[in-house]
């Protein structure tokens, strides 16, 4: 202030910078800024206290959340794989069923397959009875040249026949003429083949050829019953074992 002309009028803020200077300047004893340095120690300590304090309860906070999410990722890890699991698990249950149905039914089908040959196989050896009865055997075979001879339609034609049928065929070849004559107003020439006999082993029956051999007809009657069969298993099968539930379509 010795610098200072103590009239020199002064404005308000330098005034008051002046005054601020002369307090601040005052001695102030030891104790009392020790126990202002102790206050503000005791008061940074404080705030660090709270800091940390938050520090921690936000980072236990995080550390939970972010557990919660790993724990429920790996739960749902753990679901889905037994969930897949227990899918595959499923599927192969129902594979095996399926298998097992399969080859039940397969082990059916045989079954009744085998059934149904056997029910063949009986009337085949009825048929070889019938040949036992010459009268109605003679008449069977006429027609049964008559019928070839309706399908084939030709001026020539060859049978053969079991070689023990020789004689019963020759004495209706004549009446069978007749017979193909008055149904298509055609003429034919028979013969019979009296060198290439039918297997011995056969019920009997005939067959019926023209133009050497490239027109035939089998009419023996093993031939006949296969096609009375393949015509007739449906209905055998519907009187064996019922109707079949899945058969959508008839004839």
């Amino acid at each position: 202030s010795s610098g200072i002309n103590a009239e020199w009028p002064l404005r308000p803020g330098y005034k008051l910078y002046f005054e601020y200077r002369k307090v601040s300047t005052m001695a102030i004893p030891d104790a009392e800024v020790e126990r202002q340095i102790q206050q503000m120690i005791q008061f940074i300590d404080h705030e660090a206290d709270e800091k940390e304090v938050e520090i921690l309860a936000k980072a236990d906070e995080e550390f939970n959340i972010e557990k919660g999410r790993l724990v429920e990722q790996e739960k749902q890890k753990i679901r889905g794989f037994y969930e897949k699991k227990e899918k595959n698990a499923e599927l192969q249950k129902k594979i095996q069923l399926s298998n097992l149905q399969n080859q039940a039914r397969l082990k059916l089908l045989k079954q009744r397959e085998g059934h149904l040959d056997q029910v063949v196989e009986k009337t085949t050896e009825g048929l070889r009875g019938l040949t036992n009865d010459i009268g109605k055997y003679q008449t069977m075979l006429q027609g049964l040249i008559t019928q070839g001879l309706c399908q084939l339609l030709e001026p020539h034609v060859l049978i053969r026949c079991r070689q023990k049928d020789l004689k019963l065929v020759e004495e209706v070849l004549d009446k069978a003429g007749k017979e193909y004559k008055a149904l298509v107003m055609l003429e034919v020439t028979l013969t019979v083949d009296k060198k290439n006999f039918l297997a011995s082993d056969i019920a009997g029956g005939v067959q019926l050829s023209a133009k050497a051999g490239k027109l035939l007809v089998v009419n023996t009657l093993e031939a006949r019953l296969d096609q009375i069969v393949k015509q007739k298993v449906p209905e055998v099968r519907a009187m064996l074992y019922g109707p079949n539930p899945n058969r959508k379509f008839f004839d």
